[in-house]
């Protein structure tokens, strides 16, 4: 491969490439509205001359690009957050901005820019001739990822029949590779009581207090550490050899964490005793955790045990229709994933990273002192669909993307043109590379 020439070419499509995630930028798309949104990226692709694209019922766009026998996808997700408090952005949204070297807007980091990339550097395999009966490029713009990360991917894989070779996340990745990501769990906690008047509380069985010493043990857990002389042994045991045989990955990772994101509470009235309470648990999980195993730490938290079948510990589900009205239920419940450093897949982007840009992450000059004190292969701290290709069903996945992960969700949300040149041209070379290295 001329690698010059792929990099030529991308720089070349940089202002259709902004032009497009200025377009998407430009229409709102929070989970479950982001039809709009996905009709203008069909358009970009049937433009640019993709063989094939489609929509599938749940409402994700399938873009093709060639005909070979491998299939190897790239996806990024169409949905974003909403704005939040308006007064915390400096500019419209929606409306966004453009300079020189940035982009502005809500969706530009996470993720519409992973998009732009995706589609530009297929036509550019496109262009410089590089499809071939070896493999095609599945470009995905999927749904209610924020919603429910991994869905969209549940359902091609399961019901679409679609299963790559693997995956590339084009999640934000400030210039890096990224091999895996914490995984998960939405936990609920119900707390069941007995109301009397609040004149005589010693009637009823307060279950706000009962939930209260349960969330002491839910702190404790989290904040312990992990000697044998600890009630509640803390989540950093799962750093160690002695409680997970994944403790390496486990460390490459990072720790898991629990901490309470959500309260509610039944009572008669203002003066009654509360005869419920309810919390929400937000539990990431690392390398070795497994959902059954997480749960059953909960319960068996001496506050839960002390309460007995007053408590019930639980999952959270999701089953809310996507835009197309298609519901496809799933628990909450998002894996931990990590595809190994020696793997082809990862050897591959790492290939493709030295002969295009060399051995330290790129980026504006804004960004670029951070991103080049940090590993070029590294991992997430947020979640991804990988918990749906690899962490469900196995498929090989690994990141890299246009923008800055600290970007997502924030306000005053920005890209960078020169990420959507490089990320661009990284995806047009990045094919040819893996199927010579797995002939």
């Amino acid at each position: 491969m001329d690698f010059n020439a792929i990099k030529d070419a991308a720089k070349n499509y940089e202002k259709d490439m902004v032009k497009f995630l200025r377009d998407l930028v430009a229409i709102p798309g929070e989970s479950a509205e982001e039809g709009p949104k996905l009709q203008r990226a069909k358009e970009e692709m049937e433009k640019l001359g993709f063989d094939k694209v489609e929509f599938d019922p749940q409402g994700n766009l399938l873009g093709y690009m060639g005909t070979g026998k491998k299939l190897i996808a790239f996806d990024g997700h169409m949905d974003t957050v909403a704005i939040g408090d308006r007064d915390n952005w400096k500019f419209d949204p929606y409306e966004g901005y453009e300079t020189d070297t940035e982009i502005g807007g809500r969706g530009t980091s996470d993720q519409e820019g992973g998009i732009v990339s995706a589609v530009y550097g297929a036509k550019i395999m496109k262009d410089l001739g590089l499809l071939n009966d070896d493999y095609t490029a599945l470009v995905t713009a999927t749904v209610q990822e924020e919603d429910c990360d991994g869905l969209c991917w549940e359902y091609i894989i399961k019901e679409d029949k679609i299963r790559p070779e693997f995956v590339v996340s084009t999640e934000p990745t400030d210039g890096g590779i990224y091999r895996g990501q914490r995984g998960r769990m939405e936990i609920r906690i119900d707390v069941h009581g007995i109301s009397s008047h609040g004149s005589a509380p010693e009637r009823g069985d307060n279950a706000i207090y009962k939930l209260s010493d349960i969330l002491n043990d839910v702190r404790d857990l989290n904040n312990n550490g992990c000697t044998e002389s600890t009630e509640i042994l803390g989540l950093e045991k799962m750093l160690h050899e002695k409680w997970n045989p994944e403790w390496q990955e486990a460390r490459f990772l990072g720790r898991g964490t629990v901490t309470a994101s959500q309260l509610y509470f039944s009572s008669p009235s203002r003066c009654a005793v509360a005869d419920g309470a309810s919390v929400s648990l937000d539990r990431r999980m690392t390398a070795g955790e497994t959902w059954e195993g997480c749960l059953e730490e909960i319960r068996q938290l001496p506050a839960v045990k002390r309460y007995g079948d007053d408590v019930t510990v639980s999952l959270y589900n999701y089953d809310r229709p996507s835009y197309t009205g298609l519901v496809y239920p799933i628990e909450a419940y998002f894996p931990t994933w990590v595809i190994p450093e020696e793997s082809p897949v990862t050897q591959s982007l790492m290939e493709t990273h030295h002969e295009l840009f060399g051995e330290k992450r790129l980026g504006p000059d804004t960004q670029i002192k951070m991103r080049e004190a940090r590993p070029l292969l590294d991992k997430w701290t947020f979640s991804t669909n990988g918990v749906s290709i690899m962490g469900r069903n196995g498929i090989p996945c690994i990141g890299f993307g246009p923008g800055a992960e600290a970007q997502a969700h924030a306000p005053n949300e920005i890209s960078w043109k020169q990420d959507l040149v490089n990320c661009a041209a990284f995806y047009a070379a990045l094919p040819t590379i893996y199927t010579k290295n797995t002939k």
